[in-house]
């Protein structure tokens, strides 16, 4: 084979079509557009547009959020351990970390961490430092005689009693607000009545 003798695959590239070259290539004169209107026209994009009325993209409800700070793990099952082991591509002497992972092709990106999960049988006896593992991944390893390092951060769990106290603060400061505005409400409600009875008392006598 020589250099002016590579080709690209069949199929690797599709020529563009050609548009407005005669009436025999089938896409001349409108090229495809047919007569006049809006979408003959450049410039115009109707996707999603429905006539006028509610298109679906805003009839349907929202739900969910995606997280700016979500961290995108990468699962490792046992089974993917074992068989690497099987294979001769992990050594069990040495740890497994994520960067062995990676050059034994276990996983081929650890993007922001591994997880290992439990699904198949671990017979080899690992020290396993990832950046996740479930319970039941944890306790396969310990039950093969093996250790497993979690790098994540422990999660803090959120002070409820703080939450609580707080909501009840508010809650009591709303409900004295209230009972202001009630008797604040029964004080001037007195106030006209005693001046309504003070100008009944005196309309007789002014007359």
């Amino acid at each position: 084979m020589r250099l002016n003798e590579i080709t690209d695959r069949a199929g690797a590239r599709k020529a563009s079509r050609r548009l407005g070259r005669g009436i025999g290539s089938g896409r001349g004169k409108t090229a495809g557009r047919g007569h006049k209107g809006q979408k003959a026209r450049a410039g115009v994009a109707l996707k999603g547009f429905e006539g006028g009325q509610m298109p679906i993209h805003r009839r349907v409800p929202k739900r969910g959020f995606k997280n700016p700070t979500r961290k995108r793990l990468v699962a490792v099952n046992l089974e993917r351990l074992q068989q690497a082991v099987d294979a001769g591509r992990l050594d069990p002497a040495q740890a497994v970390t994520e960067k062995t992972l990676c050059d034994s092709g276990v996983v081929t990106k650890a993007r922001d961490g591994v997880r290992l999960l439990a699904k198949g049988d671990l017979k080899a006896k690992l020290s396993v430092e990832v950046h996740g593992a479930s319970k039941a991944a944890i306790a396969a390893v310990a039950a093969a005689g093996g250790k497993i390092t979690v790098t994540a951060p422990p999660k803090v769990k959120a002070d409820k009693s703080a939450k609580k106290a707080k909501k009840a603060k508010g809650a009591k400061k709303a409900k004295a607000g209230a009972k202001a505005g009630q008797s604040q409400g029964a004080a001037g409600s007195e106030g006209a009545a005693g001046v309504q009875d003070a100008a009944d008392a005196g309309g007789p006598d002014d007359a």
